[in-house]
Order: C-alpha cells, then sequence, then structure tokens
C-alpha cells in the first residue's frame, strides 16, 4: 500500500493477510524488512508492518521532539485509526519494543497482547538517563559528521553485537545493507528523540498492565535478560522465553525459535471473529 499520512507525517507501511491484526515493530538502524522471515508466523492474521520514522522509506523529521515517545505512540493509535482496527497484538523488538510496551500502557483498550522482544521497560536513575543521552548525542554527531558508512563500522563493534558474528555470512550482509541504506540525519534525530535515555522507567506501572505478554530474550544478552526478569516479575500475565545461546536478536539468532514461539502465543490469545465483530 502507498505511505500513509498520519499526525503530519509520512510512515511506510506494509500489510497483509486477514484476521486479528498484528503490528510488527522494528528496532534501531531496521526497517519493516525485519520481519521478512517471520511472516509464516502470521499465518490466518492481519500482519501489519511499518518503518518507524526516520528509518526505511518513512519520514525523517528535522525536529527531533517529533520522535519522542508520546508523539511515536499516538501515531500508532493514529495508524490503527486509518486502517481501521479497533485492537492489535504490537510485537517490537528493542526500540520497538519499548514502542510497543509504551503503546499498551497509554492505550490497553487497542491492544490484545504485546511480544517483547529484548526490551527495556526504561531506566530508572536519572543519572544513567544522562549517561544514555550522552552516548547516544555521540553517536548522532558521528552519523551527521562522518556518516552512515563510518556509524555503521563504529556501531557493529559494540559489545551488543558480538554474538552476529557467528550469523551466516548472507545474513550478516543482508543486515549490514540495512543499516547503511539508513538516512544519517534521520538515525540522528531518532536517537535524539526515541533514545533509551529519554525513557524513564515504567516498571511500577506494569502491575496494572492486564493484556497476555510475551517475553523474549537471548540468554547471552545478559542485560536484557536482567531486564526481562525485572518485567516478569511485575507482569499479571506474562510468558517469558530466554533463549538459549542467542544474543540481543533472538529473530536473527534463532529464527525458527522466534517463529515458533511468537505464532504458539498469538494463536493461543488471538481474539476470535466473534470478538472482534466479524460477521
Amino acid at each position: 500500500m502507498p505511505g500513509l499520512v498520519v499526525r503530519g507525517v509520512r510512515y511506510e507501511v506494509e500489510e497483509g493477510g486477514s484476521g486479528a491484526a498484528v503490528v510488527l515493530l522494528h528496532g534501531f538502524t531496521g526497517g519493516l524488512e525485519t520481519w521478512d522471515a517471520h511472516l509464516r508466523a502470521l499465518d490466518g492474521l492481519r500482519a501489519i508492518r511499518l518503518d518507524m520514522l526516520g528509518h526505511g522509506r518513512s519520514e525523517a523529521p528535522a525536529d527531533p521532539a517529533r520522535y519522542r515517545m508520546e508523539e511515536v505512540v499516538e501515531d500508532l493509535a493514529a495508524i490503527l485509526d486509518a486502517l481501521a482496527v479497533e485492537r492489535a497484538a504490537v510485537v517490537g523488538y528493542s526500540m520497538g519494543g519499548r514502542v510497543a510496551l509504551r503503546f499498551g500502557l497509554a492505550h490497553p483498550e487497542r491492544c490484545w497482547a504485546l511480544v517483547l522482544e529484548s526490551a527495556s521497560p526504561g531506566i530508572a536513575e536519572a543519572e544513567e538517563r544522562e549517561r544514555r543521552i550522552e552516548a547516544d548525542e555521540h553517536l548522532a554527531r558521528l552519523l551527521e559528521t562522518e556518516g552512515i558508512e563510518a556509524f555503521v563500522r563504529y556501531w557493529e563493534s559494540l559489545p551488543l553485537w558480538a554474538t552476529q558474528e557467528r550469523l551466516p555470512q548472507e545474513v550478516r550482509q543482508a543486515l549490514r545493507a540495512q543499516r547503511l541504506a539508513q538516512r544519517p540525519y534521520g538515525l540522528a534525530n531518532s536517537l535524539r528523540g526515541l533514545g533509551a535515555g529519554r525513557d524513564r522507567s515504567v516498571l511500577d506501572r506494569l502491575g496494572g498492565l492486564r493484556l497476555p505478554v510475551l517475553l523474549i530474550t537471548g540468554a547471552l544478552d545478559e542485560k536484557y535478560v536482567a531486564l526481562a526478569a525485572a518485567m516478569r516479575a511485575r507482569l499479571p500475565d506474562a510468558r517469558w522465553v530466554n533463549v538459549p545461546g542467542a544474543g540481543h536478536a533472538v529473530h536473527l539468532e534463532a529464527p525458527e525459535t522466534f517463529t515458533q514461539v511468537v505464532s504458539e502465543f498469538l494463536r493461543a490469545h488471538a481474539p476470535s471473529r466473534a470478538e472482534r465483530g466479524v460477521q
């Protein structure tokens, strides 16, 4: 489908299938093609994929404030309205997982489930948030001064991605191509507006989230394993799958496990035609 303009910005949106709606949100430097290999998990469901602001073929506003979490959450609600979707499951990876969680908290009536892969509930300590903001500003300046190739070389050297060195060569090449295709100013503004340092912790709000939630982590990703454990302890209705031998990007590092786990979870919780008001 053509780009969708909501709240004054254009999103690249693709959808396919029919049934209960599922929205798929990629991570930083990613795009809607992140989910190509996992669409079979959504057979019998209506899959809605989009490029986040500043990524892929979606618009990249000049003002970093337009990328803020509260803005993106309301954009997602407007996208559902434009597609005549009352309720959806929201699947998010990393940055997309943060957006999915905040959307579920802001609009629980619009969700029937959440799937959070390697997602953070936010940063509690003010000093830690400031350090993260400074680190993201460093990355933004690297993008603006040295360009996308220098940034990708640095980004791929971070310890978070060390486990991806074991991926098949063709997968690594496709991932690098996806990163190199991004616009430097779009990524820079995304870092400044939607970076993790901008998110206060929502752990104390999770007890009121009355939705089925699937948490997925890679067992080698120790930071996010700890974050998932903290979320699982507070969520009323959550399942946590910690995948052995995988790091931050479980959908890449253990794709068959990821697809199976997500498929089973969504099918177990998808609303029926009657519940969706379909005759």
